[in-house]
């Protein structure tokens, strides 16, 4: 007898919701939808390329993407909430923190969502302390299994040597 799979909105919830103290000192709550197929993958290869720049040894505060790019992954992550959290009169520094925690949440899930938010925006305190660990969050974080050769030949790279004989 196969196993019966409860309703997915019955378990997993759609939006992620942020509260956030106001410059007039009220709190609201920010509510970030969960974003279309499309850009939820545009982020996640965002935040592997990141990921390999910090395998590589490139500092945690390396710039990534230029202003208009990361303006746009922010636009992108917020949704429709994108509006609300810019008329609301926050500093920039606010809106990064929320827009990325919403990275978080897109690309790695709820749990390190509300790591780095606890963790006050310091990528320090939320990333795996030496390379290793990070080499085996940043698996985790793109575990998609990517298709083996069907013909039987292999997708190795080819060596320095090799490349070389090629050319000539």
């Amino acid at each position: 007898m196969a196993g019966t799979f409860k309703v997915l909105e019955e378990f997993q919830d759609d939006a992620l919701t942020l509260p956030v103290r106001l410059p007039d000192g009220t709190v609201r709550e920010f509510r970030i939808p969960s974003p279309s197929a499309e850009v939820g993958l545009r982020v996640q290869q965002l935040m592997e390329q990141g990921a390999r720049m910090a395998d590589s040894g490139t500092p945690m505060d390396a710039e990534i993407l230029d202003d208009e790019a990361e303006m746009d992954l922010f636009k992108s992550a917020l949704g429709s909430a994108y509006d609300e959290v810019m008329a609301s009169g926050l500093d920039w520094s606010r809106v990064r923190h929320i827009a990325m925690t919403a990275v978080m949440w897109i690309t790695v899930g709820l749990d390190m969502a509300e790591k780095y938010w606890a963790a006050e925006g310091d990528p320090s305190r939320v990333a795996p302390a030496n390379r290793s660990a990070r080499r085996a969050s940043s698996a985790a974080a793109s575990s998609t299994k990517r298709r083996g050769s069907t013909s039987g030949t292999s997708t190795r790279k080819a060596t320095g040597r090799a490349r070389k004989a090629a050319k000539t």
